[in-house]
């Protein structure tokens, strides 16, 4: 039988597996995933939700409008020239919070409504906006508070493997089993901090631009009713108009 020469003789095992279509960073992810055991699993799973809820939430901010004030200002400035029309025209050509907050309010002074009914008008659909914007927020809070905490676990657990594998050696105690077994149980606090930190610094991205909504919302109808207009000679007294931009998300 003719023996095997050239590039087949030369493979092996190690090369069939990193064939097209299985790359490296795929027999990385496999080699986490055995090592971690279900903590790291678990932990993987948090994170490709955490993922998902930081994409839905940019797309829900896109498409609310959130960070788009110039157009309110405007319709505020316009509003209190006596411009009702155009100010309320203005307030509703491009959608944002700031903005259906302050046509809200342009409206219901238009209406004939009193200062503080409109007022109260405008600052009760400004909180269901911001409820609205604080929705799947309680989820990263839960996912960025839990997976260390997560991962803590999985190291204790590896820990108790790494000694009962040194007590069944016995008197042939190799220092690579407990060496070995606490790298790998470390591993998965190591995973559980690196889901943590992103979904944190998202977490408080997103916090932070609700905040700066709720702030804008609040300035705008400030100007809207304290200013001097057509159909309010009088300047209101400052309630408490603050958004509860800080309240927990559900």
């Amino acid at each position: 039988m003719d023996e095997i020469t050239g590039p087949e003789a030369d493979s092996s095992p190690a090369e069939t597996i990193a064939a097209p279509g299985l790359d490296e960073t795929a027999l990385d992810l496999l080699a986490l995933l055995d090592l971690g055991g279900p903590v790291v699993l678990i932990l993987l799973a948090m994170s490709v939700f955490a993922l998902a809820i930081v994409l839905l939430k940019s797309w829900q901010f896109w498409r609310l409008g959130v960070g788009r004030t110039r157009m309110a200002e405007k319709a505020v400035t316009l509003f209190t020239a006596g411009k009702t029309e155009e100010a309320l025209a203005e307030a509703s050509r491009i959608r944002s919070p700031v903005q259906d907050v302050v046509a809200r309010g342009i409206k219901r002074l238009a209406d004939g409504h009193s200062p503080d009914l409109a007022r109260a008008d405008a600052m009760a659909l400004g909180s269901d906006l911001i409820e609205d914007m604080r929705t799947y927020l309680r989820p990263l809070e839960v996912i960025a508070a839990l997976s260390p905490l997560l991962g803590l676990f999985g190291t204790v657990l590896g820990m108790i493997d790494a000694f009962r594998a040194l007590e069944a050696a016995g008197n042939n105690v190799d220092p690579s089993i407990l060496s070995g077994g606490i790298w790998v149980a470390l591993l998965t606090t190591a995973v559980g901090i690196g889901v943590a930190m992103p979904v944190v610094a998202m977490l408080n991205w997103l916090e932070r631009r609700i905040e700066r909504a709720a702030h804008s919302m609040d300035s705008a109808l400030n100007r809207l009713f304290v200013s001097p207009t057509p159909s309010t000679q009088q300047p209101q007294a400052r309630n408490d108009t603050s958004f509860p931009a800080a309240a927990a998300g559900e």
